[in-house]
């Protein structure tokens, strides 16, 4: 098995045919829910960074590799990204039914829609830091969506 490819596809799922980052973002959710009952938001936050710069060096070794910048199977970043969302987004076991959908919603819509500073790290940066560096922002841009909208929800209709 090669544990660099099956690393930076998170367990082979970045192959999807369709929509390999949204693929990737939804294992990395259920991962990351998967581990809430067991550690800390802010130990999953440091989870996230400490994956974030092995994966840097990986991705720019695969990327020596295969000669492609960014390949779509690349979905580490996702999984970087979704952790730090529902890291800093507020979640609970109360609020999880909400607060995770929400967080995988926005985070996708940073992620493709790359807006702002976003954009630019994806367009500007090279190498493993650009691959990680615009899902890094995207999923701090999530979770203060996130944590934003279900304040919003909590004060208006729940």
């Amino acid at each position: 098995m090669n544990f660099r490819k099956f690393f930076l596809t998170v367990g082979y799922s970045g192959l999807s045919p369709k929509a390999p980052g949204t693929v990737g973002s939804f294992i990395s959710l259920l991962l990351v829910l998967a581990l809430l009952p067991y550690l800390h938001v802010s130990t999953i936050f440091l989870i996230a960074l400490f994956i974030s710069v092995i994966a840097v060096k990986q991705i720019d070794i695969y990327e020596k590799e295969v000669g492609v910048h960014d390949g779509k199977e690349i979905v580490i970043d996702e999984l970087a990204g979704m952790w730090i969302a529902i890291s800093i987004c507020g979640i609970t076991q109360e609020n999880m039914v909400i607060m995770a959908p929400l967080a995988f919603i926005y985070f996708r819509l940073f992620d493709i829609w790359k807006p702002s500073i976003i954009g630019r790290i994806d367009r500007d940066v090279k190498g493993g830091w650009g691959v990680m560096g615009d899902d890094l922002v995207a999923g701090i841009a999530a979770g203060i969506a996130t944590a934003a909208t279900y304040h919003l929800l909590n004060m208006f209709i729940l």
